[in-house]
């Protein structure tokens, strides 16, 4: 019996495994964030299966994407969505510790990290989960490393994260020439407090800051708002 499912989202085809680390709305979310006009050169960092990745590629058709995944059976579903997705010309899957790539001159580096530090809140007993949700091998000191070094001047660094660890990325980011520019806020409804929130850095930028709109994931229980359902409506013409 196969220990993957292979899901639909739009167009894209998406193995995930039966059991342990699936992509969540946080992976949709952070990939429709990403607006520049034009992408060369784009990691991953931490990226599963590869989702947003391939989104990405698919997007923006003159673009590399590096995928890099420490986990060794998420590497290997990701490099079988490279070649579902027909993308093997333009994307790449490298299985190492996400906080020793060092690239050079790169325009993008994307991440849906790990939220919580270690020590905090429930730890999952199974290995992948815990990985993608615990700070055990890929912190927010170690993107901020990962990107002052391996991002071009002005290049960009988007995350989603918790808006509680805000503070402690503002300060950490700034350590690392990563001024934050753009801040975007997501509730799972309106009246509901932000759960999430996305942001973009840009490296040696200069002090200003835009918060946009937020984002609700639901009209209601039961319903996406029209723009989750747009944002899924998008990916069916990649």
């Amino acid at each position: 019996m196969q220990s993957f499912t292979v899901d639909s989202i739009g167009n894209l085809k998406i193995c995930q495994p039966l059991k342990g680390y699936r992509f969540s709305v946080d992976s949709i979310i952070l990939a429709n964030f990403i607006n520049l006009k034009k992408l060369n050169n784009v990691v991953d960092l931490g990226a599963g299966t590869g989702i947003i990745g391939i989104i990405i590629a698919k997007r923006y058709v003159e673009s590399k994407v590096k995928l890099i995944e420490i986990q060794g059976e998420l590497a290997r579903l990701a490099k079988k969505n490279i070649e579902l997705n027909k993308l093997t010309d333009r994307v790449e899957i490298l299985c190492i510790d996400g906080k020793n790539f060092m690239g050079k001159d790169y325009d993008l580096i994307v991440t849906n990290p790990p939220f919580r530090r270690i020590g905090t809140g429930r730890i999952s007993p199974k290995g992948e989960k815990a990985i993608a949700r615990h700070e055990f091998n890929l912190s927010i000191e170690d993107i901020a490393k990962v990107a002052e070094k391996s991002l071009k001047h002005k290049g960009r660094l988007c995350l989603i994260h918790l808006p509680e660890r805000l503070i402690d990325i503002v300060r950490i980011f700034t350590r690392y020439s990563l001024e934050i520019k753009y801040l975007r806020f997501v509730h799972s409804t309106i009246g509901a407090e932000a759960k999430m929130v996305l942001i973009e850095a840009v490296k040696g930028g200069k002090p200003y800051l835009k918060v946009a709109p937020p984002l609700f994931i639901y009209k209601d229980v039961n319903e996406y708002s029209d723009e989750m359902k747009q944002i899924y409506k998008n990916l069916e013409s990649l």
